[in-house]
């Protein structure tokens, strides 16, 4: 357990006002006041500074932030840990929404044959989200698309994927396509602003001096699937991750758009808190996690099948 005084600076950090970190708290706003000046006196340096009506971090307090949010999330895990001890082991980690649905199920599947008794928890959310709830000791950790800061985390790459224009097999265009500004005519489907295969297109258009404005027409929508049904209906044109769309590369009902100018790679992250004293077990089950990365559909298949004899059998 924490030091309270250190569970009343995060509840500060987190709403950056004595007021309301004292509701959030259930305790008064002097009383906040003291455990702030008492860390203060601890170690003999100002924590936050008045800007107007505005508080912020000092350069110490920042520092003092990032070891604490390590603490408080070792301290969750060591008290499960302890709770559970000899019980079942138990794994919480959170993965974006392409990364869940279409990387995690080979690796899950070797997971679950390794520990058939694993009780094991998967979150899918975007990478904000995913780094919010490892820092309140929520994730033990997460693989994610989006940027992190590495100051904060400690990350290791856990596969880099080809990130892919695709049309639908007779998707005809109006004259020949070599590179990026050849596509701007024809209808790009794309996710909504925010999300993380969004971001890495709008980065890719922005080496070739482009943006998703440029293209003449735009559809967002909040599916993947939605996505490439559309696509695969010739509705237009859309950048997915290779492995989101094999299944239908392979069967044929989408085709890749192949241009010049080199290809677009993006890695997947696996991170946690930087200075977790849990940080070789979290390795530990990266190499695991691993074993199965890639993966191809037919494998999972077969992996499923697998899985599922040896539990009707046991």
């Amino acid at each position: 357990m924490l030091d309270f005084r250190i569970e009343t600076f995060l509840a500060v950090c987190r709403t950056m006002n004595f007021t309301r970190a004292a509701e959030l708290l259930h305790i008064t706003q002097p009383a906040v006041s003291q455990h702030i000046h008492a860390l203060e006196e601890q170690y003999g340096t100002k924590l936050f500074l008045h800007r107007g009506k505005q508080l912020q971090l000092t350069e110490s307090g920042q520092l003092l932030l990032s070891t604490a949010a390590t603490m408080r999330h070792d301290a969750c895990r060591l008290r499960e840990m302890m709770q559970q001890a000899g019980a079942r082991r138990r794994l919480r980690f959170g993965a974006t929404l392409t990364i869940g649905e279409y990387i995690m199920p080979g690796p899950l599947l070797h997971l679950l044959q390794q520990d058939p008794e694993l009780r094991l928890r998967m979150l899918m959310a975007n990478t904000r989200e995913l780094l919010g709830l490892i820092d309140e000791g929520e994730l033990d950790f997460a693989i994610i698309e989006g940027n992190f800061d590495p100051q904060v985390y400690d990350s290791q790459v856990y596969c880099t994927q080809r990130y892919i224009p695709v049309c639908a097999p007779a998707y005809s265009f109006s004259h020949p396509v070599r590179g990026m500004k050849d596509l701007l005519d024809v209808r790009l489907l794309v996710r909504e602003p925010g999300s993380g295969t969004r971001n890495v297109l709008e980065r890719a258009l922005e080496a070739h001096g482009l943006s998703v404005q440029s293209f003449c027409r735009v559809t967002e929508l909040g599916s993947l699937n939605l996505i490439k049904t559309l696509v695969c209906a010739g509705a237009g044109i859309s950048f997915f991750y290779q492995p989101v769309v094999q299944a239908e590369l392979d069967t044929g009902t989408l085709r890749e758009i192949r241009l010049e100018g080199g290809e677009i790679r993006h890695d997947f992250t696996f991170v946690w808190r930087r200075g977790s004293v849990f940080a070789s077990y979290y390795r530990e089950v990266f190499a695991l996690l691993r074993q199965e990365s890639p993966f191809s559909p037919k494998a999972v298949d077969e992996a499923a099948k697998t899985f599922h004899n040896r539990t009707e059998n046991g």
